[in-house]
């Protein structure tokens, strides 16, 4: 064994230097100019409107102390201002929305009963959002990124955005996404490439990455996320904002493309994303619909009587990058932090099959991007995708689909189906060690990724990085992306919060903790 450990550990350090290699060189060849040219963080948002939480904006306008127009149109006016650096927003509505804004308004108006009678019956009356352009919302294109789907609009809103808008809040806009939302950068040959705005040299994730960008931009308060492998997450992370990936089958995940089906609906997760933490359960409330009961979302959560625990990394695998020291550094100062001002001690924990997270993840779901699989998806049903051909076209700048996509569809020919037997009795392990760790009533700090948000294209070196969010979708616990502040180089840093299942509120009230103890958002043009 401990032969076979050097040689694992000299392999590993071997296909780290070649990884490190080719990045050099990619970062010295790469044009500058596509991705953005020099970092151009946005200006402040000054608007005080574009500083409060989707929860007080609702407050105030029933109240009567600001109109819904004023809100929309502060939200129009910043991204305006903001999305020609981003590029998040591909489709607006904004007519349509300031005329709804309108009937708010009057709605409020007319209103002569109590107050807390509007809160209960339309909680998000008047408040704008931000929807991932692979929802269906009605009039607006749903072609997750595919160059065949660019006239495809949707007749009908997906359920959760439907919700949203049962709940009074007001569809701004839909934001870009990978292409099919296969990969972690959002990027595709229909709307081009969405750009980190604390650094625009960098990514914001993905696929719900336009989310994340424009959401830490201060052109949306609140956005509607999907998440098969950390795509609510690490656009949180990489942004500095919330996101909340729940239980699965609390929140419906019809209507969207690629569909939800087969296995794939285990893993999906419909879910919320946000600059303010306490917009996390209103939001989670009104997406879950009538499966909001079984989360008891509205019952008190004492803190000091949790069970933390904290693992600071995967262990070491050899396809995994390790994990940089300052985001080990801020995940101890959250264990310092909860242990001083609760009382509590938060014990670390070893979870050996964490390091095979990228195999659980790539041969426990159906396919890389669900079923049908990948190269079916890319065809859209019009036309057959042979993956190696289009990667032959796609060197001669030919292919409609981008190299991620490619990849990914070549992963999925040659990985087929068939699960690994070792690496299925690596999940269980795993999944019984969690489940009776968390219980009803713990959590577990875990890094939502190895690094701060890489420069653009760079993440195709390292591809298996996703599996620190990725296993969880496989584990069906909910997790809770929460901000830490800025770290090297202005840079978001971050920490995920794991629940047991059906135990969201644990993960939003400690979210909620961090906010307060953190400082949650930072706008990236402050100074």
């Amino acid at each position: 064994m401990a032969l076979a450990a050097r040689i694992e550990w000299l392999a590993a350090r071997a296909l780290r230097a070649v990884v490190h290699v080719l990045v050099a060189l990619f970062r010295l060849l790469a044009s500058r100019r596509a991705v953005g040219g020099p970092p151009r963080p946005p200006p402040p948002a000054s608007d005080p409107l574009l500083r409060l939480s989707a929860v007080r904006l609702a407050e105030r306008i029933r109240r009567k102390e600001v109109t819904s127009v004023q809100v929309v149109r502060a939200y129009i006016e910043r991204i305006q201002e903001v999305n020609p650096l981003v590029n998040a927003v591909v489709k607006d509505r904004f007519s349509a929305a300031l005329q709804e804004a309108a009937r708010a308004d009057r709605l409020v108006e007319e209103d002569k009963g109590d107050e807390g009678v509007l809160k209960e019956r339309l909680p998000l009356l008047g408040v704008p959002f931000t929807v991932k352009e692979s929802f269906c919302v009605q009039g607006m294109p749903n072609s997750a990124g595919l160059l065949s789907r660019r006239g495809v609009v949707s007749g009908t809103d997906a359920p959760a955005v439907a919700l949203l808008k049962k709940a009074g809040a007001i569809p701004l806009a839909v934001t870009n996404c990978s292409e099919l939302c296969m990969w972690l950068e959002s990027h595709n040959h229909l709307y081009g490439i969405t750009r980190n705005p604390y650094d625009t040299r960098r990514i914001p994730g993905g696929s719900s990455g336009g989310e994340g960008s424009i959401l830490a931009s201060g052109g949306s308060v609140v956005g509607v996320g999907s998440d098969i492998g950390g795509s609510i997450r690490m656009p949180a992370f990489f942004n500095g904002i919330f996101g909340h990936k729940p239980t699965p089958g609390i929140v419906s995940n019809d209507g969207q493309h690629p569909p939800s089906s087969g296995r794939r609906d285990e893993f999906l997760c419909t879910g919320p994303m946000c600059r303010y933490a306490e917009d996390l359960l209103p939001l989670l409330s009104i997406m879950a619909g009538k499966n909001a009961d079984k989360l008891s979302l509205h019952a008190d959560v004492d803190l000091r009587k949790l069970r933390y625990f904290s693992v600071p990394h995967n262990g070491g695998s050899p396809l995994v990058s390790p994990v940089e020291r300052q985001l080990i550094e801020a995940q101890k100062k959250v264990v310092r932090r909860l242990e001083a001002d609760l009382g509590v001690t938060v014990q670390e924990v070893p979870l050996p099959q964490l390091r095979y997270s990228h195999h659980i993840w790539l041969d426990l779901s159906p396919g890389v991007c669900g079923s049908p699989h990948c190269w079916c998806l890319m065809g859209d049903g019009s036309r057959k995708v042979w993956p190696l051909w289009e990667l032959l076209k796609w060197l001669l700048g030919r292919s409609p689909h981008t190299l991620p996509a490619i990849g990914l569809a070549l992963v999925d020919k040659v990985l087929g189906s068939q699960p690994s037997r070792f690496i299925g009795q690596q999940k269980e392990q795993l999944q019984v060690r969690v489940e009776q760790l968390l219980g009803s009533d713990g959590v577990l700090l875990y890094p939502p990724h190895p690094r701060v948000a890489p420069e653009h294209h760079v993440p195709v070196f390292t591809p298996f990085d996703f599996s620190y969010t990725g296993v969880f979708n496989i584990l069906g616990l909910p997790v809770t992306q929460c901000p830490l502040g800025l770290g090297e180089q202005r840079l978001p840093l971050g920490v995920q919060v794991v629940a047991g299942k059906l135990q969201d509120r644990l993960c939003l009230a400690v979210a909620r903790h961090l906010e307060r103890a953190f400082g949650g958002w930072r706008d990236p043009g402050a100074p």
